[in-house]
């Protein structure tokens, strides 16, 4: 099969298009003919090495969500499953590929209606951003700032708040166009990326879901209100600074707190409740994905390159 590999790690140009056998599903596991490979932050910050230090090298195999139908199934899996069109979880890798496996837990059946690149910007990212927002218990009336919100999680976030009842639901991004379609997502401010926005803005916030990080992070938890929580979900713009837990004690009279959060935490039970619940809600059309663009497989690099220049809006899809 066509599979797109980590040749070496730095730049888009170190991914490579290889020929590879195809994997055999094992015990408890599906095989998937894909129809659509989720692009994301997570498959850019391995591609420059920044994991390695976690097992990852050379050569290894991208991609964590998949869509498209199960052709075989390993042993004691049930056989109603081949023919279907799922999503699935593949791990961290194995995705970058025209066949995939996945353990049957992590497989979704997919409802009519939605498509494989929506249900790929989706499946990931919209478990995320729920129980994000659940970590950090937010509550109706509250003011929500969503850091790096044009991104496929910032995007669903972004819509629970404000459907959730959010007194406002900010957002930071790099444009007026992009703060334009964040608006018709539900955002109701508009903030640039190191937090400045016109006089209406408000000026803490009860909430802050980051996907960003960096070294920008601790002047957004100086921003929060007291009382404020502060959850982490990713870290695309590179890791905090070592020290950043002085300026969260510096605030140690407004009793803020700071969290990570990885969906790895969340019962699989409860993922694949919400992953129904929300493919249904998008085959409907009450949850909107958006994609940024769909290319072959063969154009991997192409679309790390258009993340790493900060050029995607949604979330990039390959096909194989």
């Amino acid at each position: 099969m066509k599979a797109v590999v980590i040749r070496s790690f730095g730049g888009p140009e170190g991914l490579r298009t290889v020929e590879m056998p195809a994997p055999l599903p094992g015990p408890g596991q599906v095989l998937i003919a894909t129809e659509a490979i989720g692009v994301g932050g997570v498959d850019a910050v391995i591609r420059r090495g920044a994991l390695a230090a976690y097992g990852f090298r050379e050569g290894h195999l991208l991609g964590s969500e998949v869509a498209g139908t199960v052709t075989a199934v390993g042993e004691g899996v049930d056989a109603s499953w081949t023919g279907r069109r799922v999503w699935a979880f593949t791990g961290l890798s194995g995705g970058y590929a025209e066949q995939a496996v996945a353990r049957v837990e992590d497989v979704v059946a997919l409802p009519d209606g939605l498509s494989g690149a929506d249900a790929v910007t989706l499946g990931g990212s919209g478990v995320v951003a729920r129980f994000a927002l659940e970590k950090a218990r937010f509550a109706p009336g509250e003011t929500v700032l969503v850091r790096g919100a044009a991104g496929s999680i910032g995007i669903t976030a972004v819509q629970l708040a404000a459907r959730g009842g959010a007194g406002a639901v900010v957002v930071t991004t790099s444009s007026a166009e992009r703060g334009a379609r964040l608006r018709e997502l539900g955002a109701t401010h508009v903030l640039d990326r190191a937090g400045n926005g016109g006089p209406d803005a408000p000026e803490g916030f009860d909430v802050v879901i980051d996907v960003v990080g960096g070294t920008q992070l601790p002047d957004f938890l100086d921003a929060l209100n007291a009382n404020g929580r502060y959850v982490a979900v990713g870290v695309v713009g590179g890791e905090p600074p070592a020290d950043f837990g002085a300026r969260l004690m510096r605030g140690f009279r407004k009793s803020v707190s700071f969290a990570t959060f990885s969906s790895d935490t969340v019962p699989e039970a409860d993922r694949r409740a919400v992953r129904e619940e929300q493919f249904a809600q998008a085959a409907r059309g009450e949850l909107r994905t958006v994609v940024h663009a769909v290319l072959p497989l063969e154009r991997a690099a192409e679309a790390h390159r258009a993340m790493d220049a900060g050029e995607v809006f949604g979330r990039v899809v390959l096909t194989p």
